[in-house]
């Protein structure tokens, strides 16, 4: 029996069992320092509201099912964390959304995850993370079902960022990167697979960066690793190791006029496994390069895309790719180009190398081009010199047929003499 006196205390608690449990059914709750939300479909407007008024050490959990999202953003904050419930059951679709722009986009927030959810068919970027710290985006899933130039240009798309972790992620049928990462200090992308994009995945002016134990297949280029020039950093110091990359042999349906340009990746060649350009100090190592059929590894300057990559000099930019170590990898080639590199400006320079080689040793009548192809653009030209590998690339690969100096420089002059001697760059 409950006594008179004690009717206040029992109400208390009443009350706060029953406040506990709307917090539940409101998906409000405090957990320590962290105050966490949760969501379930239909509540997309509380959840657009929620990210907007985001408070620092939140996290925001969201329940099975399929939300409908024009767009999401949130603008500052410390520890926040976005928890679906696997990329198969939580899926954010901007399929309605009527303008580019991106699905999700966080701008200066230091410590973001995102985990266990799917994104999907955004007109611009599917998440664009912009000056965060401390990021790690996992089990992500963000993908387009038509892989064409309406596609956004990036997938998982981490800029000016620091401290980057992708981790078993997935990107498909961008028409940029499926995953990028740009202008960034300090980035890891494992695990991670990509498919159906123009590349599966960008480094650009990006410092320590570590590409490893990623899949990367049937996109038009596999893995890129550059500089581009007039952006805030400089990039170098990346390591590719342990990657699977193969049957890049898309073609390239970069959008025309942005992502399209000159300098953008509407010139990788359809079948290239991965491309060097315009940055310093990559190793590659340990990798399987199969069935790239335009050129497994290729090393190029800013020369082979812009005649005036030279008068871009500058503290951020330097044109001519340096200090490149590629040993140990796995590479196989098919038969013959994708029948797409023939309609490829840059796809029709490789089908003229490897043409050009047989047409000056007649040995080589069906064999293929080299595995490595360099452009052979060099920092002599800065200075009319005559070093030997002035620039130190440096090969060390078992087999035949490894590598070729394409002489890109003298493409179209009569002068024009692809040469496939390794020797001056083979480690010493």
């Amino acid at each position: 029996m409950i006594k008179h006196r004690n009717l206040p205390f029992f109400l208390l608690i009443i009350i706060s069992t029953l406040v506990f449990s709307a917090c539940n059914n409101n998906a409000e709750k405090t957990n320590g320092f962290i105050k966490t939300l949760v969501f379930g479909p239909g509540d997309e407007d509380k959840i657009m509201e929620a990210f907007l008024s985001i408070k620092d050490s939140t996290k925001i959990e969201f329940k099975e099912g399929r939300y409908n999202f024009n767009r999401l953003s949130i603008n500052q904050g410390k520890n926040i964390v976005l928890s679906g419930a696997g990329p198969e059951k939580t899926v954010f679709d901007f399929s309605a959304q009527t303008q580019g722009g991106e699905g999700i986009r966080i701008t200066d927030v230091i410590g973001f995850t995102i985990s266990g959810i799917r994104l999907q068919d955004s007109k611009g970027d599917l998440i664009k993370l912009n000056k965060c710290t401390d990021v790690v985006i996992d089990n992500v899933h963000a993908l387009w079902h038509v892989a064409d130039s309406t596609s956004g240009g990036y997938a998982i798309y981490p800029v000016m960022c620091k401290n980057v972790l992708i981790d078993h992620s997935y990107a498909e049928g961008a028409s940029d990167a499926g995953i990028y990462v740009g202008q960034t200090q300090g980035a890891v992308v494992r695990n991670c697979k990509a498919t159906k994009n123009v590349a599966g995945c960008e480094i650009e002016n990006t410092s320590d960066a570590q590409v490893y134990d990623n899949e990367f297949y049937n996109n038009t280029a596999g893995f890129l690793v550059f500089d581009l020039p007039g952006l805030s950093q400089r990039g170098g110091n990346t390591k590719a190791y342990n990657n699977f990359l193969h049957d890049n042999n898309l073609r390239n349906f970069a959008k025309s006029g942005s992502f399209g340009t000159s300098w953008g990746v509407g010139n990788a060649a359809p079948g290239s496994g991965i491309i060097i350009l315009a940055t310093s100090n990559v190793e590659l190592y340990s990798n399987r390069i199969i069935n790239n059929n335009s050129s497994a590894i290729a090393i190029a300057s800013g020369l082979t895309v812009d005649d005036k990559a030279m008068e871009k000099i500058n503290p951020a930019y330097f044109p001519i790719s340096r200090n490149i170590n590629i040993h140990d990898n796995v590479m196989e080639m098919g038969q013959s180009f994708p029948q797409e590199a023939y309609t490829h400006h840059m796809g029709q320079m490789l089908v003229s190398v490897e043409q050009k080689l047989a047409q000056q040793d007649p040995t080589r009548k069906n064999t293929r081009i080299p595995f490595i192809l360099y452009d052979g653009v060099t920092t002599n030209i800065m200075n009319n010199g005559t070093v030997p590998n002035p620039d130190s690339i440096c090969i060390k690969q078992e087999g035949v047929n490894i590598f070729v100096n394409a002489d890109i420089i003298n493409i179209n002059s009569k002068n024009w003499h692809p040469n496939t001697d390794i020797k001056p760059y083979t480690c010493q």
